[in-house]
């Protein structure tokens, strides 16, 4: 869709068209879904997460600013629906290793490379602080000060909790490395390559990058 027409249909979900509406819901599904799934515990909560987002989205366009990138401000009303689904329950689990959290050092992830599918459900199966802190770290490119500011909890802590997401991703994918190709039935046109403590997702079908 080209920027001419997205800001017709922006314009027409305005004047609370519903058939623009379901286009533009229709047209940005995969992308806003791929953001939930990373923060959710399952599909069932990333869908209720993300058609929360869509409802933020449709009574926020009127202040979407056209000369920022779409997708960049839709992501972060999704990203923070994402955060505000859980902090109620991160909260308590945020502050186990407040003490010993302040001098934790990055470690680094195997150099392998994954099935989408396999990572997704590898972040999925991380305790939701860790997941939440590894997300926003490792994926949407936060410091630890930001992230702290943004869960109410110190930057010491939020390296604590990608320590913990680190470990626990190294010894899944190292797992995973010893099971036979394919162990999924899952296809490898979409492919993650992690390295050095960095995450790249590339989701080839419906052209997210994040």
């Amino acid at each position: 869709m080209g920027e001419a027409d997205l800001q017709q249909l922006i314009n027409a979900c305005i004047q609370q068209e519903r058939k623009s509406q379901k286009m533009l819901y229709n047209t940005f599904y995969g992308f806003a879904m791929g953001i939930c799934l990373r923060y959710a515990n399952n599909r069932y909560e990333a869908s209720e997460i993300m058609n929360q987002g869509f409802m933020k989205v449709f009574t926020s366009l009127h202040k979407y600013d056209s000369s920022r990138p779409f997708k960049a401000w839709m992501g972060r009303i999704m990203m923070n629906m994402s955060i505000d689904y859980y902090r109620s329950n991160l909260k308590m689990a945020y502050t186990d290793d407040l003490d010993k959290a302040e001098h934790i050092a990055d470690t680094d992830l195997p150099d392998k490379k994954l099935n989408y599918n396999e990572l997704l459900a590898m972040i999925q199966q991380l305790p939701q602080a860790a997941r939440t802190v590894f997300n926003l770290f490792a994926i949407e490119g936060y410091s630890h000060e930001e992230i702290g500011e943004m869960l109410g909890i110190s930057a010491g802590t939020s390296k604590s909790n990608l320590f913990k997401a680190r470990e626990k991703l190294k010894k899944m994918i190292l797992k995973a490395a010893e099971l036979p190709k394919n162990f999924n039935g899952t296809s490898d046109t979409q492919i993650v390559a992690i390295s050095n403590g960095n995450l790249y997702l590339g989701f080839l079908n419906n052209g997210i990058r994040l």
